[in-house]
């Protein structure tokens, strides 16, 4: 049986919509049982109910303190059954007890080859440090800003000419790849996490097409 994944979104959802491709797909592992936003007024939104997936808005501000906050995002993940929760662009920093509770079951992708860049910015500061790659990584999360077991790494180069546009496109084109194949390889069992490392023989690093270019 399918294992049941919420997607936590604040924005467009374009790396929702690729989990949404892969998950419908038949023989898949994983089916997308729930997406919640903390903003109401996104297009992930309407990228979920168009594949007629629930969504719902769980909104943060002065009138609810992260503790109610994160409350109601586990009422609801809970009540939905979820085993496995993907964060694709939810920009709230959760709290330890929130990670604790989903410890390796919680999914975050960022848009830097880990450990180098984490934070904001992170195409800005590559280019200003003059790396010849870039990149992203999905891995488990742990309280510490994005940190934890690394999953999967996709690989972009670094182009003459490149400004912070054109460098987010090519690893938005690997991010599209990397997160369905986490997703996968982890509720399949075919990635083993013990403690802060992943043990797996899967191919877990992807190239940009560009690779095979040159």
């Amino acid at each position: 049986m399918a294992r049941r994944v919420a997607v936590l979104i604040s924005g467009g959802g374009s790396n929702l919509q690729a989990l949404i491709d892969a998950t419908a797909r038949p023989g898949a592992g994983t089916a997308i049982a729930l997406v919640i936003s903390n903003r109401p007024d996104v297009y992930g939104l309407t990228r979920a109910r168009d594949a007629g997936i629930p969504a719902l808005v769980v909104e943060h501000g002065p009138s609810l303190a992260r503790p109610a906050f994160e409350a109601r995002l586990t009422a609801a993940l809970e009540t939905a059954g979820i085993e496995l929760v993907c964060l694709a662009g939810f920009m709230r920093i959760l709290t330890a007890g929130f990670v604790e509770r989903w410890r390796d079951r919680l999914l975050n992708i960022h848009p830097s080859l880990l450990p180098a860049f984490p934070g904001l910015h992170t195409h800005a500061r590559a280019l200003a440090a003059g790396v010849l790659a870039h990149g992203c990584t999905v891995h488990l999360v742990r309280p510490e800003l994005d940190d934890g077991p690394i999953l999967v790494q996709g690989l972009v180069p670094v182009l003459p000419g490149d400004d912070e546009s054109t460098l987010a496109a090519r690893v938005l084109e690997v991010e599209h790849r990397c997160y369905p194949l986490a997703l996968e390889l982890l509720a399949s069992g075919r990635l083993i996490v013990a403690g802060d490392r992943v043990a797996g023989h899967e191919h877990r690093l992807l190239l940009h097409p560009m690779f095979a270019a040159g």
